[in-house]
C-alpha cells in the first residue's frame, strides 16, 4: 500500500486495498494464507509527519504442532505507524511494515485449540478424537 503525501489532507483520507500474499513473501512452510491481505487505512499529516491507522485481516491455514490437524483463523490487527516528512518524500510505502507486523504475529506452534492433547506417544491416534487401545493413555 503506497501513501502519496501530497495527497493526503491535513483532516485525513481513508484508503483500503487487498494485496496477495505472495507479494509480500508471507508464506512459509508452516503458514499459508486463505484469503487475501485486506488492509484498511486512515492516514493524516501534522506539519512534517504522517501518520496511518492500519487495521491488516487476513485468514491463516496451519497444521497444528500437536495433533497435526490442518485448521484455519482469522487473524485481525491493529497499528499505528508515523513518519517524518520532508520535501523529498512523495510517497510511503507501507508493504515493508506490513509484512513486518504480519511475521511478527506468526505463532512459534501453531495449535488448533489452546487444549488440544495431541497425538497418542505410541500409536499415533489423534486424543481429541478419543482414547486409544494401545495402553499408553
Amino acid at each position: 500500500m503506497k501513501i502519496f503525501v501530497n495527497q493526503v489532507p491535513f483532516e485525513g483520507v481513508f484508503l483500503e486495498e487487498e494485496i496477495d500474499p505472495s507479494k509480500l513473501d508471507l508464506e512459509t512452510e508452516l503458514i499459508k494464507f486463505s484469503s487475501p491481505v485486506k488492509l484498511k487505512a486512515h492516514a493524516w499529516r501534522i506539519t512534517n509527519a504522517l501518520s496511518v491507522d492500519l487495521n491488516i485481516k487476513t485468514r491463516l491455514h496451519a497444521a497444528c504442532s500437536r495433533c497435526l490437524k490442518e485448521f484455519d483463523w482469522d487473524w485481525d490487527k491493529d497499528v499505528q505507524l508515523n513518519y517524518p516528512l520532508d520535501n523529498s518524500i512523495t510517497f510511503i510505502d507501507l508493504d515493508p511494515e506490513i509484512r513486518e507486523e504480519v511475521i511478527l504475529d506468526y505463532p512459534i506452534k501453531p495449535l488448533c485449540d489452546p487444549s488440544c492433547k495431541g497425538l497418542c506417544k505410541k500409536c499415533g491416534i489423534n486424543k481429541n478424537e478419543g482414547g486409544c487401545n494401545c495402553g499408553s493413555t
